[in-house]
């Protein structure tokens, strides 16, 4: 299995073995999450950083041309219409590097995520 790269530790280590262009705005990923679901947890799932509250809150990850969003967003349509543009297969968002990252919207997907999340705990 020659070119398979382990499991990052942590996010840390995850940001760190990309170029310092991609750091910042994998950083700055991270502290928006932060900011927005403060009592989120992080750790590191498929290979890739995640936030957890009730269950899995929101997957990030730096591709070649991008960086991926993860899952699908539902469920608020103003938000749904303003993705739109970031819709990837699957639903999955797609932020390309050669263009401003949208750190508004994405605070703005991960409270919608949080109130469906504690929602879905309680019912």
């Amino acid at each position: 299995m020659a070119g398979v790269r382990k499991a990052p530790a942590d996010i840390d280590e995850y940001i760190a073995s990309f170029a310092p262009d991609v750091r910042v705005i994998l950083e700055k990923i991270r502290q928006t999450v932060r900011r927005a679901a403060p009592n989120a947890t992080e750790t590191i799932s498929y290979r890739i950083p995640t936030f957890q509250l009730n269950g899995p809150l929101v997957y990030f990850a730096a591709f070649k041309k991008h960086i991926g969003l993860f899952p699908p967003f539902r469920g608020n349509a103003r938000i749904e219409k303003a993705i739109a543009p970031y819709a990837g297969p699957k639903g999955n968002l797609q932020f390309p590097l050669d263009q401003p990252i949208p750190y508004g919207l994405i605070e703005r997907i991960v409270k919608h995520r949080v109130k469906q999340n504690v929602a879905k705990s309680r019912a």
